[in-house]
């Protein structure tokens, strides 16, 4: 049984931010009811291809992306624009623990769906908005994207090659990271909401915003800037405060090389058969080799293009010197660590065949984490939660799917 094993949630969200946090509170064990729209679903249904394969081998409607961020959930499709379908996720919400919805502010009000008229029939529920900018302040009635919010908040200022150089330029992360940080952060205040609520038997609203997280886990940088009083530019895959901290060449292409301390560069130093580096005043100390970084890293590189990139990494992890290569997919999930580590999983899925996964890094002693179904079909598990949930029988659901009210797929 998972640590939330007993916790039911409510899931109004949609795209990434909020499907991702409840994804991970379904693989803690928690109950997680994904409300969709009828015959629509979650938008990213439609963010294909690539699409999953069926048992033989053909395209589903299924696509990648939806299947990254709803494992272990279970859908139900309501229209609660229809007084009838808003009726019903209002009854859901009073059994619920957590609500997590990602609507525009004040977008549910007019349904009735929103934190204070669910706090009157709840008052322990724990009603989670994820928005781009937040229920307060100037901004609140803007729409927040990932990438804009990645712009908006700094990190393309600070991810990139330099302007003036080859390729220079802002640059935004590979991955959606404002979304799937504030997924992380709402998982956090979930979680920290439900002891207070078991402590006082209060509710409360938690209120996350894409621009409030990105500007966030900003981290050293940030710091950087309000301690130092510079601006940090982008300087490609080079760190602000640690050198030789980069991507550097080999003679068949690039590896990392990430030496954290003193000791470590005076291996590294050994390694490359330049030890007298490591007592050149300009280079003795991580502060000298920050302020000295437009010196050794040519001189580094005019050393490491001489070899294989995999001769450097061998050499360089025997004197223990962080170092790694720089995988492709493909090679990350062949790496015999991420194997090792249970990283891709496998699910059966209720179109036939298994669905690839990626596997949680959560590892937990005594209540490890739960794969308990592959993502959900739209509206497949409809009627058995209006059934187990609400008590209505066949009739009553067949009632409210024939006034498309409700959807049951497959049909």
């Amino acid at each position: 049984m998972g640590p939330l094993n007993d916790v039911v949630v409510l899931d109004l969200s949609r795209i990434l931010a909020g499907p991702w946090a409840t994804q991970v509170l379904a693989d803690l064990g928690a109950t997680v009811i994904k409300v969709e729209r009828p015959g629509e679903g979650d938008d990213t249904r439609r963010w294909g291809p690539p699409w999953l394969k069926d048992g033989a081998g053909a395209d589903t409607a299924e696509s990648a992306y939806y299947l990254g961020a709803n494992r272990g959930k279970r859908s139900v499709a309501i229209d609660f624009t229809r007084p009838e379908g808003a009726d019903l996720v209002r009854a859901l919400s009073r059994r619920a623990h957590v609500l997590v919805e990602n609507f525009k502010v004040g977008g549910l009000a007019k349904y009735g769906l929103d934190w204070p008229s669910l706090r009157a029939l709840n008052p322990r529920l724990l009603y989670c908005s994820i928005t781009g900018y937040g229920q307060t302040g100037p901004y609140a009635q803007r729409a927040g994207y990932d990438a804009a919010i990645q712009a908006e908040g700094g990190l393309m200022s600070i991810t990139g090659e330099p302007d003036g150089t080859p390729g220079g330029g802002p640059q935004k992360v590979g991955v959606a990271v404002a979304d799937l940080m504030t997924g992380m952060y709402a998982v956090a205040g979930i979680l920290a909401a439900l002891r207070h609520a078991d402590a006082t038997g209060e509710g409360q609203q938690i209120d996350l915003a894409l621009l409030d997280t990105q500007v966030g886990w900003l981290a050293n940088q940030a710091m950087n800037h309000l301690v130092g009083g510079v601006v940090p530019g982008r300087q490609g895959t080079a760190h602000p405060n640690i050198v030789p901290y980069q991507v550097m060449p080999a003679a068949d292409g690039h590896f990392m090389l990430a030496v954290g301390n003193d000791a470590q560069f005076r291996r590294c130093c050994a390694v490359l058969g330049r030890p007298e580096w490591a007592d050149d005043p300009r280079f003795a100390s991580n502060a000298a080799r920050v302020a000295h970084r437009a010196e050794l890293v040519p001189l580094l590189a005019t050393e490491l293009r001489r070899r294989p990139a995999r001769e450097w990494l061998d050499a360089l992890s025997r004197e223990t010197v962080p170092c790694a290569p720089v995988n492709t997919l493909d090679q990350v999930f062949d790496d015999p660590q991420v194997r090792a580590r249970g990283m891709r999983i496998d699910l059966p899925h209720a179109l036939g065949g298994t669905v690839p996964m990626v596997g949680s890094p959560l590892k937990l002693s005594a209540t490890p984490v739960e794969y308990r179904a592959a993502p959900p079909l739209l509206g497949a598990d409809t009627r058995a939660v209006l059934r187990e949930h609400l008590g209505l029988g066949d009739a009553q659901v067949d009632a409210l799917a024939a006034q498309g009210v409700i959807g049951i797929e497959p049909p």
